[in-house]
């Protein structure tokens, strides 16, 4: 136990006396407490059951309740209905959470801007995952126009600062399912059950994932997702071993209900499986046992517990592509929780470089750009990740 072993530490022994002192001073954590937390930080047999009963933070639960929600009643005025829109827009997934994104409204028309300040060079030097991010977003935004009497045509314009403008004009309002479900919409960092999907649900996500240029293909074969998982740890070990990969990754981790809600963004540690802890406690933690090994181990737990693997794949290595690799993944996710279905990026394979072509090679793709790895299959509901405010995404 980690607790006896701190105690069992020389006098003399300065993380000892450090740790300890640090623990009795705060009195914010009991003994089960932190073996839980630490048992949790490597994946081990208390990990869910420390995070199954949630948080007891009234403001993060707020928080939740208020990001993830349907407009209430009928929204009317232009300029109200924008600012649900762009609400709407911002609960789509982005690298880190970091969402990337600002949104400028105009007359008849919503701008999706790139946020550069929260662009992640370590992971996503290209800025290929923030470009995908934008492309989810202006996705949600275009279900949640529909849904409000709006007709919403995005187009994508390198030359103008990288924006996408979607332009909108009347027409009869559809609620499509896809919208329905915007709310309930999470990428679930958990165990699923295995169990295989039918014929007529993958035939349904691949119909979602595909679009102008970019198509998903589906893996269901277990030893073909085998391989992707050699790939997976590969490439994960080779980040986790790049120091600037592992500061930027901690530097967007909220340790803690009251940080998670203060910043509105990052990954809340609670959502992934882990228990939500004061940062000083967390950070020790992440430094301890935060590990290729534990992290590989846990890959190997969810990729084998899915029902597959989608990897989506752009014809043309660009800009343009990337954004609409972020609408085909949206309608994915979206068409995967209107079926029940959980999905989770698993995204190590494209993001190193040096690994890509060699994954590329073993999809058959040629010189074709693989852009996203998902796992998908049927699993638990996990806490949910907050957004920030729209006031605070407004250009």
């Amino acid at each position: 136990m980690l607790f006896s072993f701190l105690h069992s530490l020389p006098s003399g022994c300065l993380l000892g006396r450090t740790f300890l002192r640090r623990i009795r001073r705060r009195a914010i954590i009991t003994r089960r407490q932190f073996i839980i937390s630490a048992t949790a930080m490597v994946g081990g047999p208390l990990a869910l059951g420390a995070c199954s009963s949630g948080t007891d933070n009234e403001s993060y639960k707020a928080a939740v309740r208020r990001t993830w929600r349907h407009s209430e009643g009928r929204i009317s005025g232009g300029s109200l209905v924008q600012r649900e829109l762009v609400r709407y827009a911002t609960l789509a997934p982005s690298s880190h959470n970091t969402q990337c994104w600002k949104f400028r409204s105009e007359e008849c028309a919503i701008s999706v801007l790139p946020d550069l300040a929260r662009r992640c060079p370590a992971v996503d030097p290209d800025d290929h995952h923030l470009f995908v991010s934008l492309g989810c977003a202006t996705e949600n935004l275009i279900q949640a126009a529909l849904a409000n009497g709006l007709k919403g045509e995005a187009c994508f314009n390198a030359s103008a600062a990288d924006g996408i403008r979607v332009a909108l004009e009347p027409t009869n309002a559809v609620v499509s399912p896809l919208f329905q479900v915007i709310p309930e919409r999470q990428c679930t960092r958990a165990e699923f059950d295995g169990k295989p999907l039918s014929n007529e649900e993958l035939r349904m996500l691949e119909q979602s994932g595909t679009g102008n240029g970019v198509h998903v293909l589906l893996l269901t074969e277990k030893t073909t997702i085998e391989k992707v998982l050699e790939y997976v740890v590969q490439a994960n070990t080779a980040q986790m071993n790049d120091p600037s990969f592992v500061e930027e990754l901690k530097s967007w981790i909220r340790f803690g209900d009251e940080e998670a809600v203060r910043t509105g963004d990052g990954l809340f540690t609670l959502a992934s499986g882990n228990p939500s802890v004061p940062r000083w406690l967390g950070s020790i933690l992440f430094g301890m046992f935060f590990t290729p090994k534990s992290e590989n181990d846990k890959y190997a737990r969810h990729i084998r517990s899915s029902a597959g693997i989608a990897i989506f794949i752009s014809e043309t290595n660009d800009k343009t592509h990337w954004v609409e690799a972020g609408h085909c993944y949206e309608r994915f996710a979206l068409q995967s929780t209107a079926l029940g279905i959980r999905t989770a990026m698993i995204n190590q394979p494209v993001e190193v470089s040096s690994l890509r072509p060699q994954f590329a090679a073993f999809l058959g793709v040629g010189s074709r750009r693989p852009d996203l790895v998902v796992r998908f299959g049927r699993g638990p509901r996990m806490p949910q990740s907050l957004r920030r405010p729209v006031q605070a995404v407004l250009a």
